[in-house]
């Protein structure tokens, strides 16, 4: 299996409003991703951080395998997400895939 573990920080314009309606819509969308991917184990995103964290969210995934989480990067359905809901909203993003 493989992880895909992403952090993002949201664009500073954003109020805390603005920021907890974009994370719980990027939630909403990558988490609807379940079942529709093929080799897509588990996908949970977390919006709930301590003031300690400087990431605003988190996406942890889970793929049967490497070719999976290359499946995955490219799909339709992913793609949409990632278009509409994720990269117009976010400043920085950070990737760690590994083994499991």
């Amino acid at each position: 299996m493989v992880k895909h573990i992403i952090l993002w920080q949201l664009k500073d314009e954003y109020s805390q409003e603005e920021k907890a309606r974009i994370k719980q819509e990027i939630k909403t969308g990558l988490e609807g991703l379940r079942g529709r991917i093929p080799g897509l184990i588990d996908i949970q995103v977390q919006t709930e951080c301590l003031p300690s964290s400087n990431a605003d969210l988190m996406l942890d995934s889970t793929f049967e395998d490497e070719s999976a989480l290359k499946g995955y990067a490219v799909h339709p359905e992913h793609v949409k997400v990632a278009d509409g809901r994720v990269r117009p909203h976010t400043k920085t993003r950070m990737c760690l895939d590994f083994e499991v």
